[in-house]
């Protein structure tokens, strides 16, 4: 084997893959250097590559101990070094054991949680996590588009103050959750950034949705048009500011003093972009680097500003936490059902304030499939598998700590990435990069477990096999969808049931071949193929029709609460007989992603005659 190719599977890079029709795509040498270089890996020529990987088997083949192990709460981990030599454990909490080890370390059994333990000058990450997450008991939820929560007459950009009254009244009817798509913090002076799923960091939350009741009404626009409606918030919440009492800036300088660095970090890159604007790839490359001169400088004569940026991040918080204590005041068994996406934007503060984290020049993707021939790229920067895993994994566990902060579920999006991410470089064909499933679903028990959590896993398309078992092993719920298979009763139960998704046309558009038009009319499918696809369609709308026992939404959602799936999600879409999705995937402006509404009010939502009708079938099937 080449040089090229011995590096490439050391760090990672999977030398083939299968497409969803089963055809192999080896990963070229062009690949596998483009790829290599964005892991800082230099392989530009044989010699180069025979260097770099002499210096990464130096660094792995000296380790005494794996440079992570898994262990259960409770235990001591069994690890056995190569020789001996002094060991130094210091648990999450600060509490420092020490000893000397021979043929097997004599540590103590661990809490849960992420652990450092030191070992002849060499760290290992010792992940105490539970085997497994308890299955919630079967229930139901609604999903909705946070965005369009607002009626026509009134207008604007959907809040956390209309979620509130949403959930409320979803609450009254006896759902368990209520799901939305990503609240990450995004991109407010760029109006045309308006995807949840391409964040510009993961760790804190969306200012654009927070409520402001002085802002100016937007009424009569049929889509969400989003520059304008930001725009007014930003201006509301500016002149909010502006007033804030004492006790609100000693509540602020409390949040502050909570957030630390990693929060003045990101108030920062805010400020940044405010003078620069959104993409920091894009400003002096003297404000490139988080901790140079500049932006110390910058940080000085800008703190207003700056504190501004903590405070709206403090807004949110306090109203998403408003949205947490209703959820449990009214007994709902998870609350808030968030979404995690599977990746950030390359220019978002996420990549700004830790850099080197992040791969550079690729973006995760998918392959070739019937409505993207020629593959997907997301322009979404992946993390560095070996990066991640010498950072003890913590990255990961901030993200996820602070959406389960005021999540009673959490939606992982596209989990597949926790076995493989598929990147996409620019100029040369995608290759699948592997990750460390076994830490990163250990990582996510923790924190599910600290906040009595449950996950779902979207573990949908080419599934990397064994990745479903260990789902379920462990505890994180998998994804059932009815468009797909017709057969909710023989699915298991460590499931999160559904008729489609954000990505798939409601139920009445699905039955009316919606979705397939708009394929043909964009150019994604040859008109031959629109025909083939609409006969398939009605087939396939036939066949439920007749697994179900009606051809309308409310036989539908019988069918699945008699599911064995311990949780249904209702999309909200699809009780308001709906057509069109919300999102198009390949597409950016020539479908309205993410500016329909829904059409009722929010407070309207609970006493909804559709919606208390799925109700009933949920609850007549013990959920």
């Amino acid at each position: 084997m080449s040089a090229l190719g011995a590096l490439a599977r050391a760090a990672g890079v999977l030398p083939v893959y299968r497409d969803l029709a089963g055809v192999a795509h080896p990963t070229g040498p062009e690949t596998a250097r483009a790829l290599l270089s964005a892991m800082g890996l230099a392989a530009e020529t044989e010699a180069e590559a025979a260097g770099t990987l002499a210096a990464w088997q130096a660094e792995t083949s000296g380790r005494a101990l794996p440079a992570w192990a898994v262990a259960e709460p409770g235990n001591a981990p069994d690890l056995r070094p190569v020789r001996g030599g002094e060991w130094h454990l210091q648990l999450e909490d600060g509490t420092q054991h020490e000893g000397r080890a021979g043929d097997r370390l004599a540590l103590p059994p661990l809490p849960l949680g992420l652990h450092r333990l030191i070992f002849d000058g060499q760290e290992t990450t010792l992940l105490a996590a539970p085997a497994a997450l308890p299955l919630p008991p079967r229930g139901w939820g609604v999903m909705l588009p946070l965005y369009g929560l607002r009626d026509e007459a009134r207008g604007g950009l959907g809040d956390y103050a209309d979620l509130h009254l949403a959930l409320a009244g979803i609450a009254s009817q006896g759902a368990g959750f209520v799901g939305i798509n990503p609240i990450h913090a995004g991109f407010p002076g760029d109006p045309t950034a308006i995807s949840p799923y391409s964040p510009s960091s993961r760790r804190r939350f969306n200012v654009a949705h927070i409520a402001c009741p002085q802002e100016t009404a937007l009424p009569g626009r049929v889509l969400v048009d989003h520059a304008p409606a930001i725009a007014a918030r930003m201006a509301c919440l500016r002149s909010e500011f502006a007033h804030l009492s004492p006790d609100d800036h000693a509540a602020l300088a409390v949040f502050r003093r909570a957030g630390g660095a990693e929060l003045e970090r990101f108030a920062i890159h805010q400020a940044l972009s405010r003078h620069f604007g959104e993409y920091w790839t894009g400003w002096p490359v003297e404000f490139h680097a988080v901790d140079g001169p500049a932006v110390g400088r910058f940080a000085v004569e800008h703190a207003d500003e700056i504190a501004f940026h903590a405070w709206l991040q403090y807004r949110a918080e306090t109203q998403l936490g408003a949205i947490r204590d209703v959820a449990r005041t009214q007994g709902m068994a998870q609350g808030l059902y968030l979404d995690l996406a599977v990746g950030t934007h390359p220019a978002g503060a996420e990549t700004w304030a830790d850099p080197d984290l992040f791969a550079r020049g690729v973006s995760l993707g998918a392959p070739p499939d019937p409505f993207a021939p020629q593959g997907q790229s997301w322009t979404l920067a992946p993390m560095i598998p070996h990066r991640l895993a010498a950072r003890g994994f913590a990255p990961l566990a901030e993200i996820l700590r602070a959406q389960l902060k005021f999540a009673g579920a959490l939606r992982i999006d596209h989990i597949l990435g926790f076995d493989r991410a598929f990147w996409v470089p620019k100029g040369a064909p995608g290759a699948y990069v592997a990750m460390p499933r076994a830490a990163m679903l250990a990582v996510a028990r923790i924190e599910a477990a600290r906040a009595g959590a449950v996950l779902v896993g979207e573990d949908l398309g080419v599934v990397p096999d064994g990745l479903q078992a260990d789902l379920a092993g462990a505890g994180v719920l998998g994804c059932r969808l009815a468009m797909f298979d017709h057969s909710p009763g023989a699915w298991p139960e460590a499931v999160m049931a559904s008729f489609g998704t954000h990505d798939l046309p409601p139920y009445s558009g699905w039955r009316e071949g919606i979705d397939i038009d708009w394929h043909e009319r964009l150019g994604h499918l040859t008109s031959d193929a629109a025909r083939a696809a609409r006969a398939q369609r009605l087939d396939d709308a036939r066949d439920l029709a007749a697994r179900t026992g009606g051809a309308d939404v409310d036989a539908l959602y019988r069918l699945l609460a008699a599911s064995p799936a311990r949780l249904v999600a209702v999309q909200i879409e699809d009780i308001l007989g709906r057509e069109a999705q919300a999102n198009l995937p390949g597409t950016i402006d020539s479908h309205p992603n993410w500016r329909r509404r829904i059409g009722p009010a929010p407070g309207a939502l609970g006493q909804c005659d559709a919606l208390a009708r799925t109700a009933r079938a949920m609850q007549d099937n013990g959920r």
